[in-house]
């Protein structure tokens, strides 16, 4: 369903179950930003309609994730701490093409958080069935499900908005990219992506 080229490898849920302090930490802030992006889409983007109706809702919805993250955080006893760098969502920026005007720029955005959701989907799905942690599997479960959501409402969007063919084409380098990135980048238990 979700397209990706490389599934995440197996012993990241291990690693990451040996961290989940960092691992939710690591989610609150992908929360945060999740709905800082929301945002700067709603800002940069303003006169796509679809864009601002389907998006302000993912704002406070990716906002309220935060919140429910930073919540967990309390319950077991865990601060927030200072932001870290995100590597994989660096890479995939980097990876953007530049110029072309607003449509294509608009096409880069919408695909570059469709896949971040997509992995993101992917990670949840892996953390909800995986731990040993009964209440952690349901906590990861409903953002699993929202997340898939999300990816879909992107593409839908890119779709929407801009020749077919040109999205089919620009998703497929996406995946590829992301792909050759994942088997690359290192196996850490103390990052979402």
């Amino acid at each position: 369903m979700l397209g990706l080229k490389l599934p995440t490898d197996p012993r990241w849920v291990n690693i990451a179950e040996k961290s989940i302090d960092e691992v939710l930490i690591d989610h609150a802030y992908c929360e945060q930003k999740a709905a800082t992006s929301g945002i700067s889409l709603i800002v940069r983007f303003s006169e796509y309609e679809e864009v601002v109706e389907k998006v302000t809702p993912l704002v406070a919805e990716e906002w309220g994730h935060f919140r429910k993250v930073l919540k967990e955080l309390k319950k077991r006893g865990f601060a927030l701490g200072p932001q870290r760098r995100d590597e994989y969502v660096n890479k995939l920026i980097a990876f953007q093409q530049k110029g072309g005007g607003k449509e294509k720029s608009l096409l880069e955005n919408l695909l570059i958080c469709a896949l971040i959701e997509a992995r993101s989907c992917e990670r949840f799905r892996l953390l909800s069935t995986q731990l040993e942690d009964e209440a952690l599997c349901v906590f990861y479960h409903e953002f699993m499900v929202s997340e898939a959501g999300h990816y879909r409402m992107f593409l839908d969007l890119a779709y929407h908005y801009l020749p077919q063919d040109e999205v089919k084409e620009r998703w497929q380098a996406y995946l590829d990219f992301e792909g050759e990135m994942i088997r690359d980048l290192a196996l850490r238990g103390d990052r979402m992506h």
